[in-house]
């Protein structure tokens, strides 16, 4: 694999080089350097996550995007790697771990992903008998089993259809804007992707439990080797823990003078090319919008003298994205489109209404010497006729025909 920097990778990129890792065979000493890679992805995934505020604890899975499904699984690949490590405390690995995996299975059940059976086991809390051990492991094996089968009918299914589409597509040329209806499988999609949480639900279990039984294992043989008398021992790796506890309190300090907490991202526009991956979170966002606060600093309405001040003001905060500018700003800018849009209606009205293509003569048009022409010559025909009935007055060609005459 080559070269990657993480801090400099998007969000969807990040999580697609974690997944190609966890499904990678890496037993090496080689290997384990790339184990460690994907780790510090998928931790970085997870603090860009939080960052972005992808999920809410009152959504349920309806409510979530499938282009955002995939990141619920970013705990338990960062366990299932972890597990992968060595040479490390093995005691603490477990402790880390059955936190991380709780803390998965809480969500998913809040995101009503985990099976109705799964819960009513969990609730039977006097389940420790052969029997229902038995049953309870036959019951998991058997969704793990379903799970798996149905993921490998969605894949072959995807392969057929990409298989008579290319066959398709080599006899009868498809036209533009047909190929997005041919590759639209959004909901085979999002059915991969609920399908594989729960596949990794049922995994997530019996993992808990393996580690808790290797906990008390662990727990079991530290007190013995404390019983047995290896208190020297003991005694230094106790003397270099502590060590390492103070030198990590000492930097802490020193770093907590010059840091602060990363400010949460408000823009929903600019969290949304985030998680599309047309931004990364380290891009400075420039816009006008500040957050409501609907904590205590609300009420006293004055600015912030310390940091305990400015965390307990963000306690009471909305659960949804606010918007990136207000109603009046909306309205103004809509009133500044509508403007330059009336000016250049009415740029275009004084073009076609201007005298320089009434006044210039059409062909075959006539001109002022033609016109005057014209009223010369009728006045000279009104003249002419004029004298003609002074010459013959009415009446005077029918004399000789009167009897009188």
């Amino acid at each position: 694999m080559g070269e990657w920097k993480i801090e400099e990778m998007t969000l969807p990129a990040l999580f697609e080089k974690a997944r190609k890792i966890y499904s990678m065979d890496c037993d090496s000493a080689t290997d384990q350097e790339i184990i460690k890679r994907g780790c510090e992805a998928l931790e970085t995934c997870d603090e860009m996550i939080n960052k972005l505020g992808l999920f809410s604890a009152n959504e349920t899975k309806e409510d979530v995007s499938t282009s955002n499904l995939k990141y619920l699984l970013v705990p338990f690949y960062l366990v299932e790697l972890t597990e992968r490590l060595s040479n490390r405390d093995r005691l603490e690995i477990v402790k880390t771990s059955q936190a991380k995996l709780k803390k998965f299975i809480t969500f998913c059940e809040a995101m009503e992903l985990v099976p109705e059976e799964e819960l009513q086991i969990s609730a039977e809390e006097a389940s420790d008998t052969p029997a229902a051990i038995r049953a309870k492991k036959i019951g998991r094996f058997r969704r793990q089993r379903a799970a798996e089968m149905k993921l490998q009918e969605i894949k072959e299914r995807k392969e057929r259809r990409g298989r008579s589409l290319r066959a398709s597509a080599l006899s009868t040329p498809v036209q533009a804007g047909e190929e997005d209806a041919l590759d639209d499988d959004g909901e085979e999609e999002r059915e991969a992707w609920l399908t594989t949480i729960s596949l990794s639900i049922c995994k997530a279990f019996d993992l808990l439990e393996m580690l808790k039984k290797e906990e008390e294992m662990l727990s079991a043989v530290r007190e013995k080797q404390l019983q047995n008398g290896d208190g020297e021992i003991t005694r230094e790796i106790l003397d270099e823990r502590i060590e390492m506890a103070e030198s990590w309190h000492r930097n802490a300090a020193t770093r907590m003078k010059s840091t602060r907490p990363v400010q949460p991202i408000t823009c929903a526009t600019f969290a949304q090319d985030v998680v599309e991956g047309r931004a990364k979170v380290s891009e400075a966002h420039d816009h006008k919008h500040q957050p409501l606060i609907f904590g205590p600093q609300s009420l006293t309405g004055g600015r912030f003298t310390s940091e305990r001040e400015r965390l307990a003001a963000q306690v009471f905060q909305p659960g949804h994205r606010l918007p990136t500018m207000s109603i009046e700003e909306a309205g103004l800018k809509e009133m500044e489109m509508m403007n330059k849009w009336q000016e250049m209606n009415l740029k275009l009205y004084e073009e076609a209404t201007t005298s320089w293509h009434t006044e210039r003569p059409k062909p075959g048009a006539p001109t002022d010497e033609d016109e005057e022409e014209d009223e010369e010559a009728s006045h000279q025909k009104a003249v002419a006729w004029d004298d003609w009935k002074d010459e013959n007055p009415r009446g005077a060609g029918n004399k000789k025909l009167t009897p009188c005459g």
